[in-house]
């Protein structure tokens, strides 16, 4: 059950919650006027928890969470789904890479901008007063500090990996001198910022909090892996990969050995309510139901992706898998993925009068399909019915465009209407199931990746077996929910070259990762998002027509454009990402 923190967060959230005053950049919590009127610990504790709200204000148009648009839509996992291409039209031109204005209105990526730079105002005006105070008055002083940098760092880390290019805000820039912070700085000196915060808070952080939900010397460990990991793969001004740095592979090793953690035992579990905080969860943000106030702490990031015209759900149909994400879980005779060939043949592509797909005679998949992918004909969030009152086999009719997007669903995001964690508010959908940031399963697979590339892929092997053999222990709810027993995952017997291993690691991670919004920062961090993207769409856009125009372009693509209205507030001290 989630602790003391939560119910804090939920609390504080309806108290402390604001708008920006003039620029976000500028933002204070509405109600603190100053940090000299709030210099107490029992203040601090409390700007604390507000930070930690912060980076789980999202909302639908302005995600910070769930990058289900960003990551997802955008690679190669899933269609935006919805009424057709002029429904959240924004996601549209995201999907098509036709993105050549900074600006698109206030919706997705401006409006993340903003939403994250609120967070990084908490954190630091939480800094602010709690550096202040004397550590003889201030037992946790030390610790609240690290948790603060955790969090300015990892919001930090979500605008780069989405921007590039941005500017690093600490609390100890008074407002004037904020609009004078370039991004205009070298790719290596943005990642050592962002790492100086996470390696304080690595350097003192406890390995274990009291209250869930609190950074902790893992998920600064956990967060360096990954950080060092991206880091690695050195960038030229047009985003192509110059060089791969084995120093930092070391150091995601070193971090990635310090994490403290576990796989769960059903690859399906980390979906599920019921399992938040368990031993894969390294850092999550939390929510809660039925806390004590008005509209609990509930997570409505997702809202317009439950299936449509079930009467169980709402509205509104978006974020389908692809055609190409659902042929990915082939597997072969040996249990293995079919890393050359697998799009060469699709499955579930035949639609029956009664509205279930038949996977063909012979053809063997991954259960993580069926914990990733609605598909019709089988069971939905593992139940044949609910209540007696409604089927939840998943239905060729719950596809809101079918002729557009297809009808294959998603599952990861997606509760069960009688889940306790479940609310629906009009049309649309919120729970309490927290949203993981990274998972036991990344940081071992930071490990493999690093390994691979330091030509040291035997020692790789046993981590990506590892993480294969959990799917294959993960069959026994789609089984129990009365899907066929057509699954088959086997072990690699050995890696005979680094490029077999390197091209097993990647597909194990979006078999791993699929449409949890990972796959595109993947590609980029790769260099690769030109190849396979542009790869996939030629294929894809003869069974989607709606992307017959669609095309990634090299240079400019790899990351979303600073918005315009940023660089006027600044007066041009904000440089534009190439090709905007």
């Amino acid at each position: 059950m989630k602790n003391n923190i939560l119910k804090n967060i939920a609390l504080l959230a309806a108290v402390v919650l604001g708008s920006c005053s003039g620029d976000f950049l500028e933002y204070e919590p509405r109600g603190v006027l100053s940090s000299e009127n709030v210099a107490t610990p029992q203040n601090a504790e409390s700007l604390v928890i507000a930070a930690y709200a912060g980076i789980g204000n999202d909302e639908m148009i302005g995600p910070l969470t769930s990058l289900w648009v960003y990551g997802s839509v955008r690679s190669d996992d899933a269609y935006k789904g919805g009424g057709g291409r002029g429904d959240v039209d924004v996601i549209d031109r995201y999907e098509q890479y036709n993105l050549t204005i900074p600006d698109q209105g206030d919706w997705m990526a401006p409006r993340t901008w903003t939403n994250y730079y609120k967070a990084i105002s908490r954190a630091n005006f939480a800094l602010s007063v709690i550096n202040s105070i004397p550590a003889e008055d201030y037992a946790e002083k030390t610790i609240r500090q690290a948790e603060l940098r955790f969090l300015r760092a990892h919001s930090h880390f979500m605008l780069k990996t989405l921007f590039k290019k941005i500017p690093y805000i600490t609390e100890e820039l008074a407002q004037e001198e904020i609009a004078q912070v370039t991004n205009d700085v070298s790719n290596d000196d943005l990642w050592n910022k962002i790492a100086e915060d996470f390696l304080f808070a690595y350097n003192n952080l406890p390995q274990f909090q009291d209250e869930v939900g609190r950074a902790n010397r893992s998920a600064a460990a956990a967060y360096l892996a990954k950080l060092r990991l991206y880091q690695a793969y050195e960038q030229d001004e047009q985003h192509r990969v110059v060089n791969i740095n084995t120093a930092r592979l070391e150091e995601v090793i070193s971090f990635a050995d310090q994490v403290v953690g576990g796989l769960e035992r059903d690859f399906g579990n980390n979906f599920f309510d019921g399992f938040d905080n368990g031993p894969e969860s390294i850092w999550a943000v939390q929510f809660s139901i039925n806390d004590g106030t008005v509209v609990s702490r509930l997570s409505y990031v997702t809202g317009l992706n439950s299936p449509h015209g079930t009467g169980l759900y709402g509205c509104c149909g978006f974020h389908l898998a692809s055609q190409n994400m659902v042929n990915a879980f082939k597997t072969g005779s040996n249990g293995l993925p079919l890393l050359d060939n697998f799009n060469d043949q699709d499955i579930f592509n035949t639609v029956l009068p009664n509205g279930t797909t038949p996977l063909a005679a012979g053809v063997t998949v991954d259960p993580r399909l069926d914990h990733t992918v609605g598909v019709p004909g089988r069971p939905f969030k593992y139940k044949n019915t609910i209540n007696q009152s409604g089927d939840m086999v998943y239905n060729f009719s719950w596809a809101r465009d079918p002729g557009v997007y297809g009808y294959f669903g998603n599952m990861k995001e997606q509760q069960a209407p009688d889940c306790s964690c479940y609310r629906k508010e009009g049309p649309f959908i919120g729970t309490s199931k927290n949203i993981d940031f990274i998972r036991y399963a990344d940081v071992l697979l930071f490990k493999a990746e690093a390994l691979i590339q330091l030509n040291r892929w035997n020692e790789a092997l046993p981590i990506i077996n590892e993480i294969r053999a959990r799917a294959a222990a993960s069959a026994e709810r789609p089984l129990a929910a009365g899907a066929s027993n057509i699954y088959n995952v086997g072990l690699y017997e050995s890696f005979p070259n680094k490029d077999y291993a390197w091209k097993a690691l990647k597909f194990e991670r979006r078999l791993e990762f699929g449409m949890e919004g990972q796959r595109f920062f993947d590609l980029v961090r790769w260099g690769e998002a030109a190849e396979v993207l542009n790869a996939y769409l030629n294929k894809e856009k003869i069974k989607r027509d709606f992307l017959a125009n669609a095309k990634f372009t090299a240079g400019r693509d790899e990351y979303y454009p600073i918005p315009q209205r940023e660089i006027d507030f600044t007066k041009g001290v904000y440089k534009q990402n190439p090709g905007y």
